[in-house]
């Protein structure tokens, strides 16, 4: 029993280290994260991990640590903001792959890109033709960024000089079952307007909407739970 305990305690300790921390170091998407965050991230997870899974006396210890790599990791990421060849030297830069639908091997290589991981991620963003490629550019987070010719592109309304009007995004009116009145107020509405336009639709209150919107032509979308 007290071996238990003592793991649980362990587990909380990593587990509210890893969320304090992750606060202090700021948020960013998978998608968007550079090899040297991916890195540290794998890091930092090991680390708390092996606070979790310690069973001896260095938990003290395994929080150090993890202190000492947040702190640093904190550091080098005011660093990168703050300066661009520092930037450089740590996330790396883009890198350009195609230019005016010729391949730059010599970047290729210097990336260690191979041909089939190039045409796999032009397919992805719909090229299949490397010859309608104005520019295709290696991110920094690897994904790859395609700007087609000219040319190639779909006709758009203003390419047509055609007027268009404001779209906008819808407003979130209700969220599970919770009303969210400082977009009603924003919308210049209230909670009885709400109220009658879901009775007209046979609702009795916003506890039975998983979820509600409001777009810029004034029309609620409505979903109810199920």
């Amino acid at each position: 029993m007290a071996q238990l305990f003592e793991s649980f305690l362990k587990t909380a300790v990593a587990f509210f280290g890893i969320l304090v921390y992750t606060r202090i170091l700021g948020k960013q998407q998978i998608s968007q994260m550079t090899f040297y965050e991916y890195v540290t991230g794998i890091t930092f997870g090991s680390i708390a991990a092996a606070i979790a899974l310690d069973r001896g006396t260095n938990t003290g210890i395994f929080l150090w640590v993890l202190t000492v790599f947040v702190a640093l990791n904190y550091f080098t990421g005011v660093l990168t903001v703050k300066s661009r060849p520092m930037r450089k030297l740590i996330e790396g830069e883009p890198t350009i792959l195609i230019h005016n639908g010729k391949i730059l091997e010599h970047n290729m290589a210097k990336l260690r890109y191979d041909m089939e991981n190039l045409m796999m991620q032009l397919r992805e963003k719909n090229v299949f033709n490397i010859a309608d490629v104005e520019f295709a550019v290696a991110e920094n987070d690897g994904n790859l960024s395609v700007l087609v010719k000219s040319q190639k592109r779909p006709v758009t309304p203003g390419d047509l000089n055609m007027p268009t009007r404001y779209e906008g995004i819808p407003s979130e009116i209700i969220v599970d079952g919770e009303v969210v009145y400082q977009n009603l107020k924003q919308n210049n509405l209230d909670e009885q307007w709400l109220i009658q336009e879901l009775k007209k639709r046979g609702y009795n209150s916003p506890k039975d909407i998983l979820y509600a919107s409001l777009d810029t032509d004034g029309n609620l979308y409505i979903d109810e739970t199920n």
